[in-house]
C-alpha cells in the first residue's frame, strides 16, 4: 500500500480529521492532504506520525506489513525462543522503552546481537544482586 493511503487509513482508523492529525504535527491540514495524496514528508514527520499511529516508520511508508515496531524485533528473534521471552520481559520495563526503540531500526541479525548482549548484561546484574 502506498504511503498516502496508508496514512488515511491510519488516520481514519484512529477517528481524527485532517484538521485534528494537522494539529498534531503541527502543520496546516492542506499539507497533510498533500500527504494523503501521496506527497512525501519529511523524516520529522514520518518520525511523528510513527509515535501518533504506534506504528513503524516501515509500515507507514509502506515497506511492511508489520504494524508495530516490536513485531520487527520480535520476528528477528522469532527462532531463539529463550532470547523472545528475555525480550518480552525487557519489553515492560519503561527504562528500557527507547533503547528497544531505537532496536527495530536495525537489521535482524544486529537486533539479535543486542538482545542477546542485553540479557547478558541483566543475569550478571542479577547475579551480583543476588536476585
Amino acid at each position: 500500500m502506498e504511503f498516502g493511503k496508508r496514512l488515511k487509513k491510519l488516520r481514519k482508523e484512529s477517528k481524527l480529521t485532517q484538521q485534528e492529525l494537522a494539529d498534531k504535527l503541527n502543520i496546516k491540514r492542506s499539507t497533510l492532504a498533500g500527504y494523503e495524496s501521496g506527497k512525501q514528508p519529511s523524516y520529522e514527520t514520518l518520525v511523528k506520525l510513527s509515535d501518533i499511529f504506534n506504528v513503524s516508520v516501515d509500515y507507514i511508508l509502506g515497506d511492511t506489513d508489520e504494524r508495530k515496531k516490536a513485531d520487527h524485533i520480535k520476528a528477528a528473534l522469532s527462532d531463539d525462543p529463550e532470547l523472545l521471552e528475555f525480550w518480552d520481559e525487557m519489553n515492560e520495563r519503561e527504562d528500557l522503552r527507547m533503547y528497544f526503540k531505537k532496536c527495530s531500526e536495525l537489521s535482524p541479525e544486529t537486533i539479535k546481537k543486542l538482545i542477546h548482549i542485553s540479557k547478558v548484561f541483566e543475569e550478571e546484574e542479577r547475579e551480583r544482586h543476588g536476585g
